[in-house]
Formats: C-alpha cells, structure tokens, sequence
C-alpha cells in the first residue's frame, strides 16, 4: 500500500518563484468523501487518476496510475465535480528537500501552497524563509475540499 506523508504551508514571500518554470494542472474529483477521495489530473502533457483515504496527521493512503491524458480530459469535462480546481505547480529545492509550490487559479485565486513530501511522520524538517504558516491539519486547504469551498469564499474566523 501507498502511503503519503506531506505538510503544507501558505507561502509568505513569492520572490521564490522568481525565473521559475511551473506546469499547469487542471484536476477534478470523481468523490471527494473524507474517507476516499477520487481524483484525476492533467498535469502537461501526462495524466493520472489517484484513490486517497482518510487522513491521518499528515499520512494517508495513496494509490496513483497514469492514464491516457484524453481519458483524463473527458473524465474532468464530463464526470468532475465542479468545480475544476486550476493551478500552476512549480518544484523548488529547499533544506535538502523538493517543495512543491502551487499557486491556485479560477476560483481558488490568490491561494499559494507549499507542500513537501517526507518518509516519515516525525522527519526533521528545515523550514524555508518563504514559508508562511503551517495548514497541514487543516482541511480547507485539501484540494478536494476547495471544490466545495472555494478559497475566495472562507470568511475570516
């Protein structure tokens, strides 16, 4: 079994992207229920479909395939659940580790998440100084749930 451990941070400070090269995404979810999400996504020219359980801390069970990127694209234009979340992921080596750096497009703009993979739960971590604070624990900022739940429409707590 395939298991994903990450945590995700805001990022503070965009200059990190500077002279970057990111690759658009466009993804969609078949089922966004907590206990197993469903996803597909385009990312450049290749595709997937990805089965994810629940969360547990920053670990969940993840199983991913490569499909055809036309089976990918009929599946997000006509099975999706809307709405289809855009973004621009670029990979950005920091602390001995590879960040992933999404900057969210649609409507979720104006939402920029890092997240960084690790091998275990309690792995040492070196923060970067462009990372804001830490969401991992919180579920607003899982992709299935800006489907519901877009960023622009949270309110302030």
């Amino acid at each position: 079994m395939g298991v994903e451990i990450e945590r995700k941070f805001l990022v503070r400070d965009m200059v990190v992207l500077r002279g970057l090269t990111g690759v658009s995404y466009r993804q969609g979810y078949l089922s966004t229920d907590p206990a197993r999400t469903v996803r597909v996504r385009r990312a450049g020219d290749h595709a997937f479909v990805t089965v994810k359980g629940a969360s547990t801390g920053p670990a969940r069970a993840e199983f991913e395939y490569e499909i055809p990127p036309a089976e990918a694209d009929a599946m997000l234009d006509s099975l999706a659940l809307r709405p289809v979340i855009d973004k621009t992921r670029y990979r950005v080596d920091a602390g001995g580790r590879t960040w992933e750096i999404d900057v969210f497009g649609g409507v979720n703009e104006g939402l920029v998440v890092a997240e960084v993979e690790l091998e275990s739960a309690d792995a040492a971590l070196e923060i970067p100084p462009w990372a804001g604070p830490e969401v991992t624990h919180d579920q607003r900022y899982f992709n299935a749930s800006l489907v519901a739940h877009p960023y622009p429409e949270w309110r302030e707590d």
